[in-house]
């Protein structure tokens, strides 16, 4: 039963996406009210997210490298600095769009008490917000990736293209020369894009680990970004490039 189950989320890994016809057909021997309860039991479990008509793999659901509530308790001291850093950018009584993930969520919470207008996909960023009295934040409506606790989808992005954004400080799975930044989740990426669209300046929050990895969809090239903010620990190629498209390295 175990083995049954670990290759169903290896086919589902595999394809990203598959209908329940596809894991009939995959388990020809397994009769459809097993595989039923095997689909639902892996979703209870989180290694497969159920969707009407099959399931998808979580890695695509989250669209970043691992579940938020494991990525916030990795790279802390990291995480904290680039957070510093990024405070130096902030300005007062600006439009400011805070991305989903674990260190905009650093961001969030050492963000000081004053005067912004704040957009933000994040959860929980906006719960680290909330403790704030002088910025005003706005959560855009759309639907819950309860994985990564952000909100995403067409609803999201359509609000997004009516706010002009003054900074966008976005967050990323991962940066490889040949695709530029990247997520694992497509919604994410156009909501992403959408952000740097309707924004003067883009910073993009990066720690060194995820520098040379690559992820599945694209959201720009790092000519499109104006300040990328690290951990200190960047390669001298990855500088290099910035250097050649003019992009600050704080």
């Amino acid at each position: 039963m175990e083995m049954r189950r670990n290759a169903i989320v290896e086919l589902i890994n595999k394809n990203e996406t598959v209908s329940f016809s596809q894991i009939k057909e995959a388990f020809p021997q397994v009769s459809e009210m097993t595989l039923r309860t095997d689909l639902k039991l892996l979703d209870n479990a989180k290694r497969i997210v159920r969707i009407h008509g099959g399931a998808k793999s979580v890695q695509m659901v989250i669209g970043t490298d691992d579940y938020l509530s494991k990525r916030s308790v990795r790279n802390i001291p990291e995480k904290q600095f680039i957070a510093e850093k990024a405070l130096s950018l902030l300005r007062p009584d600006t439009t400011i769009f805070i991305d989903s993930g674990s260190t905009t969520t650093m961001l969030a919470h050492q963000f000081p008490d004053q005067s912004n207008l704040i957009y933000t996909t994040g959860l929980s960023c906006a719960t680290e917000l909330a403790s704030l009295s002088r910025p005003t934040v706005i959560l855009p409506g759309g639907r819950l990736n309860r994985y990564s606790q952000s909100v995403y989808g067409i609803s999201a992005v359509k609000e997004l293209e009516r706010v002009n954004f003054n900074q966008t400080f976005l967050g990323v799975t991962s940066y490889h020369k040949m695709t530029g930044f990247t997520c694992g989740s497509n919604d994410e990426a156009v909501l992403k894009q959408t952000a740097i669209r309707q924004s003067e300046q883009t910073i993009v929050l990066i720690d060194s680990s995820k520098i040379g990895e690559k992820s599945t969809f694209n959201i720009c090239s790092l000519a499109e970004v104006d300040i990328v903010v690290s951990d200190g620990k960047l390669s001298e190629d990855f500088l290099e490039d910035c250097r050649r498209f003019h992009v600050e390295v704080l």
